[in-house]
């Protein structure tokens, strides 16, 4: 069984093949861009070095910012270990930004569900409902965003920001590529050019040549357990964009008056640098096992997002199974073949900010990284599993091999 599936992954490699170079091309320009940030800000070892306390005068810190600036495309970025989250850096963000009497619109559906809390669908006494702050959305339109509907809510109203999650989340829609997002941001800009629009970029670094800065979105968020970590970063999380909100949120994140001059690095420094270094690679590599997964399951009958040969804008790959045990089963299989708790099974249980029981298997250095591979899902139908990561495409594959002897 082993060798007949070996063989399939061989043939299917084969095919592959373009699509594969078209990914190893597009890394070596990400790797340029990273070298001449480095380059530009003069990387030297001292930077490396970290402070504690209240972390002033953290040389290494600061230049790590101006560097994700200019990799981002960006006025300014707030790139820090005080971060627990994606989750929280964006609520940071909506915090910072947000006043009673503002309206928060959604132009892609609802957010991912560990923001519910923070909006106030779910209530909440700490939510932006409790302090005023509206929420509405416009659901997106087979997979693109509504232009007509949003182009109506603006021509009434002006909401203080609008967000865009370029990835899935826990749902089937498709991740929205910098084509759609450059198609709507210039309409957005035009109808209502003081709305902020920020951009949810997790899980979608690296994985096109352009960022959403670069076709004028204000600000963007993500996390550096995800892409740009490059799965070496032990936490933390970005916001980059223009000068005045990103001193906003570093205000919010810290004290008003204190801002970005304090926050200890903690000995990170190193860790960011060389995750950032590293991340055109890895997220290469991460693409390459999505879509041999996309092929392969594909194959097999499942109902796959997105198809090996479609554009990506993420590096998730969700597969529909319709079967719960098929589900945890595909998700243990990933697990056992992780280099960390390989022998353990995920269990279906509980989590913080979902309100579905979640099977995770993550057998990860860093606990929840999902630039390494990773798949997880809620227990609710159709039973989908959402997979993403891996720090190089051989261990991608094997674990891949693993997960399809499994559903046999």
């Amino acid at each position: 069984m082993m060798e007949e599936m070996e063989k399939e992954i061989e043939e299917a490699e084969k095919k592959l093949r373009p699509i594969f170079q078209k990914i190893e091309s597009l890394e070596y320009k990400n790797s340029i861009k990273v070298l001449k940030a480095f380059k530009d800000f003069q990387v030297e070892e001292n930077d490396f070095h970290g402070t504690t306390g209240y972390g002033y005068n953290d040389v290494g810190r600061d230049k790590i910012e101006k560097i994700f600036a200019q990799v981002l495309d960006g006025e300014d970025a707030l790139v820090r270990g005080q971060f627990i989250s994606g989750s929280h850096a964006l609520t940071v963000a909506l915090f910072s930004y947000l006043r009673p009497g503002d309206t928060l619109l959604s132009i892609t559906g609802k957010p991912y569900d560990t923001l519910d809390e923070v909006i106030g669908l779910v209530p909440n006494n700490s939510s932006l409902a409790s302090f005023g702050v509206s929420y509405h959305q416009i659901d997106l339109k087979e997979d693109d965003f509504d232009d007509k509907k949003i182009e109506a809510y603006l021509k009434k109203s002006k909401p203080k920001l609008i967000e865009i999650q370029r990835s899935r989340g826990y749902s089937l829609r498709s991740s929205l590529t910098i084509q759609k997002l450059s198609r709507i941001i210039p309409k957005i800009k035009a109808l209502s050019p003081n709305t902020i629009i920020m951009v949810d970029n997790c899980y979608c670094e690296f994985v096109e040549e352009k960022t959403p800065l670069s076709i004028g979105a204000d600000i963007i968020v993500g996390s550096l357990i995800k892409n740009l970590g490059g799965g070496i970063a032990p936490n933390g999380a970005y916001i980059a964009g223009r000068k005045d909100l990103v001193n906003l949120a570093a205000e919010r994140l810290t004290l008003p008056g204190e801002g970005r001059e304090v926050g200890p690095s903690l000995g990170m420094n190193k860790q960011i640098l060389m995750g950032l270094f590293y991340a055109p690679s890895v997220v290469a590599s991460s693409l390459k096992t999505s879509i041999l997964t996309s092929y392969l399951l594909e194959k097999r009958g499942y109902e796959v997002s997105p198809k090996y040969q479609e554009d990506r804008a993420d590096i998730v790959e969700t597969i529909v199974f319709n079967d719960r045990k098929k589900l945890i089963a595909y998700c243990s299989a990933i697990q056992g073949a992780s280099p960390v708790d390989s022998f353990a099974s995920p269990i279906p249980a509980p989590m913080p900010g979902y309100q579905d029981e979640v099977i995770m298997a993550s057998g990860s250095f860093t606990q929840g990284s999902s630039i390494e591979l990773s798949c997880d899902g809620p227990l609710r139908e159709p039973y989908i599993a959402y997979q993403q990561g891996s720090l190089t495409y051989a261990y991608g594959r094997f674990a891949i091999l693993n997960a399809l002897l499994s559903l046999k």
